[in-house]
């Protein structure tokens, strides 16, 4: 174990040329960063997932209940022990073929089975009360690591010259400060990081997964070898869009439908403007070009900067999500589908009672499907606006 410590530490990987952990050990003139501090982000994300828990109980449910928000999931499917035994064993999204088959076995139409599908598939998902009170935690806790980050980096020197982020490096001291900025969201990623496996589930889980493993990894690269100053320039920034993203599906949730459009159309300029402009002009030209003529390369730092070119990957990706949405919004006249939630909307029918056993009608339907519902048999309503954090 100790020689796997000593290679994964190795001081040629970690450091510039001549430079060794000793040389960044505190004293009584300095402090600098230290591994040991990232300890305690553990025992603190448990800490901000415990308090959470409280806000969305104590704080978040009321405010969403006064919202007119319904605390009820989606309709319930009838109990049917056929169809059950074919989504929980088979496939919760039967073909044609296997539609065909359960309608003569059941003497049901077809239509009525692909709402019960997707009806049963909707009463394993959370509530809007319960979505609502997840984006009010968020954006409360967005609201303020972003307001601290822009108080604390506008008495900076490097906010305004980029290159400050580079001088005397790697012995710039650690203050309280960017200690506590560094911890605190450190914490609150792995909190989301392990909370995702409860939270609701969407499309985009695996992108998602990936962001939160390279912002951790961000955030530890970035502290360990003291590039400190410039991961709170990209803290900061990419903090400013996650606000509005979440008080817009606040706002969708709560059916302010005309708010949740200002509202994204103002988080989709924050965000592409920030993500594909403010990102790789300002905080990829310094990682790559500036400290290569300040500092110099080595091998961490390649591996800093090629985690924070994956990250510009993922931006684009998501700009495309949001500008797709975009596009069909100036088409529909709204926000109306979130192309990351694995969330499915039921059509106005699906309000109703749940489906009863009828006969077989033929002309109801068209391979199964409905015309004037659309695909799938249901027509999609209003949906949570893109998450992005």
């Amino acid at each position: 174990m100790a020689g796997i410590l000593a290679w994964f530490w190795n001081e040629r990987f970690w450091l510039p040329h001549n430079v060794t952990w000793a040389d960044l050990k505190n004293t009584d003139e300095a402090t600098f960063p230290q591994v040991e501090d990232l300890y305690l982000a553990c025992p603190l994300a448990f800490c901000i997932f415990m308090i959470r828990l409280v806000f969305e109980r104590f704080i978040a449910r009321p405010c969403a209940l006064g919202l007119k928000i319904q605390a009820n999931g989606p309709q319930k499917a009838q109990p049917n022990a056929i169809l059950e035994k074919v989504f929980t064993a088979i496939t919760k999204h039967p073909d044609e073929k296997r539609l065909e088959g359960l309608s003569k076995q059941l003497d049901w139409d077809v239509r009525t089975i692909q709402r019960w599908f997707r009806q049963r598939r909707n009463q394993e998902k959370p509530s809007t009360l319960a979505r609502f009170c997840e984006s009010m935690w968020r954006f409360t806790f967005y609201l303020y690591i972003f307001t601290y980050g822009v108080r604390f980096l506008k008495k900076t020197p490097w906010l305004w010259n980029t290159r400050e982020c580079w001088y005397d490096y790697p012995y710039q001291p650690l203050t309280v400060d960017i200690h506590y900025y560094y911890i605190l969201e450190l914490s609150f990623y792995l909190s989301l990081l392990f909370s995702q496996f409860t939270d609701i589930r969407r499309k985009g889980f695996l992108v998602m997964f990936l962001h939160h493993l390279a912002t951790i990894s961000l955030i530890t690269f970035a502290y360990v070898n003291n590039m400190a100053r410039v991961g709170t320039l990209v803290m900061c920034l990419h903090d400013s869009a996650d606000v509005l993203v979440e008080v817009a599906k606040m706002a969708n949730y709560a059916k302010f439908q005309r708010l949740c459009n200002l509202l994204f159309v103002m988080f989709a300029m924050v965000f592409i403007s920030s993500r594909l402009g403010v990102y790789p002009v300002w905080i990829l030209n310094t990682t790559l070009f500036e400290s290569w003529e300040i500092v110099g390369p080595y091998p961490s730092w390649w591996v800093f900067n090629l985690l924070l070119i994956l990250l510009q990957f993922l931006h684009s990706f998501w700009s495309y999500l949001i500008v797709k949405i975009a596009c069909r919004a100036i088409s529909r006249g709204k926000v109306s589908k979130d192309d990351r939630s694995d969330i499915e909307s039921s059509s106005d029918e699906d309000n109703g009672p749940p489906p009863t056993p009828v006969q077989k009608h033929h002309n109801s339907t068209t391979n199964g499907t409905n015309k004037v519902h659309g695909t799938n048999g249901y027509q999609s309503a209003g949906a949570p606006c893109p998450d992005e954090h």
